[in-house]
């Protein structure tokens, strides 16, 4: 043989070996990531039912920035976007990274809306507001069952008005 025809061959091998010897771990860190961009998807497009396949029954939502809100169920979580989607019509969340290792998948993005209804005691301010925000999703057998979420509540209430930014305070 030539050894043109070794270094083809032994390229070959190896985008073989690289294409269809990728470990479990990694192949199952990919589906995680999958599944987590589905439900991004669904929630954009306002496609409830479609939760159904990527959310366990039992999922649990935990957040800091709204601690007035219980969701420990898939039905929960559901009446949680249906109330944000009312209040912020117009949402869409951009997904900028996405990590994931074992049954963890990490996330960083924005969420842009215009507050068109009712947020707790804030009346709507016909205002945009883009907040960056971030969580961690954990998978158990193929779908989210428990997410830990994260976002500054004072940039969101200042973008809409709700709340004067500190050097309008003053004066």
């Amino acid at each position: 043989m030539k050894s043109q025809d070794n270094l083809l061959l032994a390229g070959m091998a190896f985008l073989l070996c690289v294409v269809g010897c990728t470990s479990p771990a990694i192949q199952q860190a990919e589906k995680n990531k999958q599944l987590f961009q589905r439900g991004v998807e669904a929630i954009n497009n306002r496609n409830w039912q479609a939760l159904d396949d990527l959310i366990a029954p039992n999922y649990v939502r935990h957040c800091q920035a709204t601690p007035d809100v219980t969701v420990n169920s898939l039905e929960d979580f559901k009446q949680f976007l249906k109330q944000d989607a009312a209040t912020f019509p117009d949402s869409r969340m951009t997904i900028h990274h996405v990590v994931a290792e074992g049954n963890l998948v990490a996330f960083y993005g924005t969420y842009v809306g215009t507050q068109k209804g009712q947020m707790g005691p804030f009346p709507p301010s016909n205002k945009q507001m883009s907040l960056e925000f971030a969580g961690v999703h954990r998978v158990e057998n193929g779908k989210l069952v428990e997410s830990w979420l994260t976002w500054d509540n004072l940039a969101a209430l200042t973008q809409l008005g709700h709340f004067l930014p500190p050097a309008q305070q003053t004066k």
